[in-house]
């Protein structure tokens, strides 16, 4: 194997000014010029190896096959690598231009072997990662459900991209503003109760990385996590249990009253409504690198309710 040699090769090279064998400083001797030239050569052989070897092990193509994925990406410094993303990938403005190669569920596996990645990423419940990988597709899997998962993701692809160093300041830049965003909410909305809409039927439960940015804003999310992380919800549990807030997308929510038994919510009642745009319904759902940006527009959405009766 080339690659290994190489690097045991290079391991055994002393470095520059490196003692020689008689324990002092290297001296300096006069040396002919063809055993220079040859010195040289080697050496220019040696780097130019050694930089192929490097450009090898941090990808230089890359498909991303989640929105998420693909904002971690730009946020590690790499959009420039990507040459592909799944068809809901938005930011940064400069991904919409990327080839489409479908999603989640629907990954075109032919256009993603086409674009010739040496690296694709995905999620855990994408069913694209075999048939990638039986066709000689490198594959990195990440999740990203928990705010500890997140973290742990972005540092495992901060490895991948070489970007260690990186990777780690962005999961502290991710706590900092996650707790300045915690400080800014008013006393008077701590504790208050809330129901997170992801899609109609369906929440955000108090076990997902939602649900942990909720916590960290000091709500209560009145859908457990026992049912789990985004459960369809029975529209009884919010008669049972009603919200002082309900957040979600102002395209499902914007008729929530007409729902059965919801005109009654005191939520809707006092307007207690969190209307977010797609745009914002994005930022929010997605467990990426602007994951305190997502919760300092949900604290703005807050602050920015009418007063309750």
């Amino acid at each position: 194997m080339l690659a290994p040699t190489l690097a045991t090769a290079c391991a055994a090279l002393p470095p520059e000014g490196a003692e020689h064998a008689g324990g002092g400083p290297a001296r300096t001797r006069t040396i002919a010029p063809a055993r220079l030239r040859l010195s040289r050569l080697s050496s220019l052989a040696a780097w130019s190896l050694l930089s192929c070897l490097a450009s090898a092990q941090t990808p230089q193509r890359i498909v991303t096959l989640a929105p998420s994925l693909t904002e971690s990406v730009c946020a590690l410094g790499h959009c420039a690598q990507l040459v592909g993303a799944d068809r809901h990938s938005s930011w940064p403005d400069t991904v919409l231009a990327l080839p489409r190669v479908g999603g989640l569920e629907d990954a075109q596996i032919e256009r993603i072997v086409a674009l010739r990645p040496d690296m694709v990423l995905l999620g855990p419940r994408s069913r694209a990662g075999e048939r990638l990988q039986a066709l000689g597709v490198p594959v990195l899997t990440l999740d990203g459900r928990t705010h500890a998962d997140l973290k742990r993701m972005l540092l495992k692809l901060g490895d991948a991209l070489g970007e260690p160093a990186r990777a780690a300041e962005l999961v502290a830049r991710i706590d900092v503003e996650l707790n300045a965003a915690a400080a800014r909410v008013p006393a008077a909305l701590r504790g208050r109760s809330v129901y997170v809409e992801v899609a109609p039927g369906s929440a955000a439960s108090d076990k997902s990385f939602i649900g942990e940015t909720v916590a960290r804003l000091g709500l209560v999310n009145v859908v457990g996590g026992e049912l789990g992380l985004f459960p369809r919800i029975n529209p009884e549990l919010l008669l049972r249990h009603p919200p002082d807030i309900i957040i979600g997308p102002r395209a499902t929510l914007a008729h929530a009253a007409d729902r059965p038994g919801w005109s009654a919510l005191p939520a809707l009642r006092q307007q207690q409504l969190c209307l977010l745009d797609a745009d914002r319904m994005d930022l929010l759902s997605r467990p990426g690198p602007r994951l305190g940006e997502a919760a300092q527009m949900l604290v703005d959405c807050l602050m920015a309710l009418p007063a309750r009766e």
